[in-house]
């Protein structure tokens, strides 16, 4: 396997998503550029909607994510709860 990413823009509405992608999954690593932040990890990069609503203490639709997003890698699974970076087919 390899690794996935995810990069956003660095601002204050991307702050609670970082902060909830990086408690999620305990093996991503954030690697900080001046704009932006890429959250590298083995195999598999979890997005949870409710821990990032937890951060916002608001309704938080997953699509939300696009505005600030850069880049990714890894094929994508995703539905209205959570979305998954991975290398598995």
């Amino acid at each position: 396997m390899s690794n996935v990413f995810i990069a956003f823009q660095v601002n204050e509405d991307t702050r609670p998503i970082i902060e909830a992608i990086l408690e999620d999954n305990p093996g991503a690593v954030a690697n900080e550029s001046p704009a932006m932040v890429k959250i590298d990890a083995k195999d598999r990069l979890v997005v949870k909607r409710e821990s990032i609503e937890s951060r916002l203490g608001r309704r938080f639709d997953l699509q939300e994510i696009h505005v600030n997003l850069i880049s990714l890698t890894g094929h994508i699974d995703e539905d209205d709860d959570q979305f998954t970076l991975s290398w598995n087919h």
